[in-house]
């Protein structure tokens, strides 16, 4: 798994959110699947800056795209976007 203890989920914008998402492969259904308690609508209010989810679902999600991510790829999205 990437390393990402040098990005604050709380200092990552909607539109991150979305990319590193796409970037890590993942469509918001199966995002679904992957993390418990977590909807197709909670990844679609995040992304779209509506409704933030608890900062520990946040962590849980950022994880699941650092599996398919590398740090950098992380750090550039969540700096630049």
């Amino acid at each position: 798994m990437a390393a990402t203890s040098s990005v604050d989920v709380a200092d990552l914008t909607p539109r991150a959110w979305r990319l590193l998402r796409v970037a890590a492969g993942y469509d918001q259904r199966t995002v679904e699947r992957e993390i418990d308690d977590v909807l197709q609508a909670h990844v679609s209010m995040l992304e779209s800056g509506e409704r933030a989810l608890s900062r520990s679902r946040r962590k849980e999600l950022l994880d699941l795209y650092a599996s398919e991510l590398d740090a950098e790829q992380i750090e550039a999205l969540a700096e630049h976007f």
